[in-house]
């Protein structure tokens, strides 16, 4: 059932950070952060990013304008609710501070944003992660400036207004969402990303891919009921600049994704890939995400024993770009019926020769597919260690993800996302 607001939304909003995009852009942080008036930043990142040094070159570049720069290098890829505390607490024993930098994929990102949100407004973690697994509370004070340089082509955090984490105790992965989080600065160097090893761009380029096609694909604004000013949120629904965005990354996609994959020294590639990743994170940033990511939280969230190529430690992990990818084809399959043409010229978007199938609400699944296998995407969920008998947990978790599912341009009932799961044991 689609939806029918007695009161149709007319208005719709949009927001991105400052932007500074090239080869060498990342460079220039000290000068850029120096505008903001900082005297002290900590900068935010994983232990594997701290190796290369490019960190500490971030860090080195703010002493010549007068700011004191201290670096966090614990960073837990695919962050949990302690791993976020653990950082926060690190930000209090050492700060105050007066600015962010988070240089890293996703991880770095949200945890910046975590640490900048609990070091400017009082409470515990939880009374601002998204209700129902927290108390979904709104931050009451504006967040220090936060400048994020991605280091992964992915998960667009650098554009968007929330952090996402696991909870623990919860098994399920969530997030935080607010206007405040956004950052203040995306710094997107392209070179930095130049070392991505394969697995790590089809993972992260996926979450780029369902970004684009869900933001695409999401409850249209003028299918919500018109909204006071104050209950406005920054998931708005599908509007005209979300798809300029997400129609830009998907042409960027059709020629990039593959190539980067493959061959990772493709400069070009690699900065089409940068772009992609900053544009569908400016679309799905203010039009939303749905079921794809709704589902990949729990999917990630319990997690047995997966771990992927390309990704370091000995944790089980199924990264989150990994996660949304497993359940697109059988989930666009359920929402094709709400916009055929746009689900049809999406598929023709990202893969312009595809031959029709016989089923039009086969093509942009096949079209999934047929790139997830090429790129080395495990064969549904039960490659990553699940089977039928974990669906209903994993339902559940996904019914746990209100605000995102409120995104779907179809209402979503338990039975549904039971036979997304369901088709998407394996998928070819």
């Amino acid at each position: 059932m689609t939806y029918t607001p007695s009161n149709p939304e007319n208005v719709f909003t949009y927001g991105a950070p400052f932007l500074k995009f090239g080869p060498g852009s990342s460079d220039e942080i000290g000068y850029d952060l120096s505008l903001t008036g900082a005297k002290r930043a900590l900068v935010v990142t994983d232990p594997g990013i701290s190796a290369t040094g490019i960190p500490q070159r971030v860090a080195e570049q703010m002493s010549p304008f007068g700011i004191d720069a201290l670096v966090y290098d614990q960073v837990h890829v695919e962050p949990t609710d302690a791993s976020f505390r653990e950082a926060i607490e690190f930000a209090r024993e050492h700060g105050p501070f007066d600015a962010y930098v988070a240089v890293g994929g996703g991880s770095s990102i949200d945890t910046a944003k975590a640490v900048d949100l609990l070091m400017t407004n009082p409470g515990d973690l939880m009374d601002y992660v998204n209700a129902p697994v927290g108390e979904g509370r709104n931050p009451e004070q504006p967040l220090k400036p936060l400048i994020a340089v991605p280091t992964t082509t992915g998960t667009g955090a650098e554009s968007t207004t929330i952090c996402v984490l696991d909870v623990i105790e919860h098994k399920v992965k969530t997030g935080i969402s607010h206007a405040r989080l956004r950052p203040t600065m995306a710094v997107v160097d392209p070179r930095l990303i130049l070392t991505q090893p394969p697995g790590v761009t089809a993972s992260a380029g996926m979450d780029i891919l369902s970004h684009a096609l869900e933001s695409w694909t999401a409850r249209p604004y003028t299918a919500y009921e018109h909204k006071k000013p104050e209950e406005r949120v920054p998931y708005c629904g599908r509007n005209p600049i979300a798809d300029m965005w997400a129609t830009k990354a998907l042409h960027l996609l059709s020629t990039s994704f593959r190539q980067s994959v493959h061959h990772g020294d493709d400069e070009a590639a690699r900065a089409d890939m940068s772009l992609a990743a900053t544009f569908a994170g400016m679309g799905f940033g203010n039009a939303g995400v749905h079921i794809p990511h709704a589902n990949a939280y729990p999917i990630a969230g319990r997690v047995k024993d997966f771990h992927p190529a390309d990704y370091p430690g000995t944790e089980p992990m199924v990264p989150h770009g990994m996660a949304v990818s497993l359940t697109a084809p059988e989930a666009f399959r359920f929402t094709f019926e709400t916009d055929p043409d746009r689900h049809i010229g999406a598929a023709r978007m990202l893969a312009p020769d595809a031959p029709m199938t016989n089923d039009p609400r086969d093509l942009l699944p096949s079209v999934l597919m047929d790139l997830m296998r090429d790129i080395g995407i495990p064969n549904g969920i039960d490659a990553v260690g699940y089977d039928e008998s974990d669906i209903p947990d994993l339902v559940a978790g996904t019914m746990k993800q209100q605000r995102v599912l409120a995104s779907c341009p179809r209402e979503v009932r338990e039975e549904d996302i039971s036979g997304i799961f369901e088709r998407s044991l394996t998928l070819w």
